[in-house]
């Protein structure tokens, strides 16, 4: 069982993953994480592992299984982000594991840094966001240093996991630098050291004095977009909501221009109907909109589809 224990507090942990430990014969993991956990563990094989060790882990956990024993994996999080779901399935797929082989495998979800972090500083995930984890212990910085470009670029909120440690200073440094390039210095940007637990620690900053604060391997830096905001010490990023409706008057009235439940006129259809119509070249479509003049003509190539107005709302909107 691989289970993730969400930030750490007995109150944040799944019933599941309570349960999953409760039935493990040995349970295995970072010392950090067997310590969040450490009263739930009494009569159990206790294996503890350093930082490093994650393939250790996994090899230790598959080799009780062949003895029959009752594993859990822990991870702080979720197990399948940035956690030991990962290294585990390498090592049990080297082993000639498959699922019909008799040992079942099983992933108990639990609450990522992303999550537990937005929740404490207001709603900063409202619109696309993505995580990029900034350790190049296993990760070539060139790749790290192209995402966050793209990410920058592209305007997501976007959470650093991994943002510091004893030995890797300035990582985010570089990539301070990287999204200075294209965000305004001011972008409201949360610093969650130790989210749900005693030590606790919550910092509102800004892109350009970010690396001013207090942050380490126990922090997450969330950065907003540039529509985030800050107010009355919540950070906040807008669904779009205004886009289409006078969301002032409380009304919900759609804005002159716009349907309820149609796409914007800005959207997809709206968007190809303006290129169509533009006498503006390929080239000068793609530096207008920021996109690959390869996107453009491809685009430009394929005939407008009709609205048909039966878009529905997803759920959770």
């Amino acid at each position: 069982m691989l289970v993730g224990l969400g930030p750490g507090s007995h109150d944040t942990l799944t019933g599941r993953a309570r349960d999953a430990i409760a039935e493990a014969d040995t349970v295995i993991g970072y010392v950090t994480y067997i310590r969040l956990v450490k009263d739930l563990l009494d009569g159990k094989e206790v294996v503890k592992k350093a930082m490093t060790e994650e393939l250790d882990r996994a090899i230790e956990a598959y080799e009780r299984a062949r003895l029959g024993k009752k594993v859990a994996i822990i991870s702080s999080g979720d197990a399948g982000v940035y956690g030991m779901a990962g290294p585990t399935f390498e090592v049990l797929f080297q082993a000639g594991w498959t699922p019909d082989s008799g040992i079942e495998v099983e992933i108990v979800p639990g609450a990522s840094a992303i999550n537990t972090c937005a929740a404490l500083v207001g709603a900063p995930l409202t619109h696309d966001f993505c995580a990029i984890s900034l350790s190049d212990l296993l990760t070539p910085w060139p790749t790290i240093a192209r995402r966050l470009n793209a990410v920058a670029y592209a305007d997501f909120v976007v959470a650093l996991y991994n943002p510091k440690s004893g030995r890797r200073t300035r990582q985010i440094e570089e990539a301070q630098r990287i999204f200075l390039q294209y965000r305004d210095p001011q972008t409201p940007v949360a610093i969650v050291k130790s989210a749900f637990r005693p030590k606790q620690r919550i910092q509102f900053t800004t892109l350009e004095k970010m690396t001013e604060a207090e942050i380490g391997m126990l922090t997450t830096v969330l950065i907003g977009n540039s529509n985030t905001y800050v107010k009355h010490g919540l950070m906040i990023t807008p669904r779009g909501y205004a886009n289409k409706y006078d969301v002032v008057s409380g009304k919900r009235s759609a804005r002159t221009g716009e349907r309820r439940g149609i796409s914007l006129s800005s959207g997809l259809n709206g968007w190809l109907a303006a290129i169509q119509a533009s006498d503006r070249t390929p080239a000068q479509l793609a530096a207008d909109y920021h996109l690959p003049e390869a996107y453009i003509r491809s685009a430009l190539a394929h005939p407008l589809e009709a609205d048909d107005g039966d878009e529905t709302t997803p759920a959770g909107e």
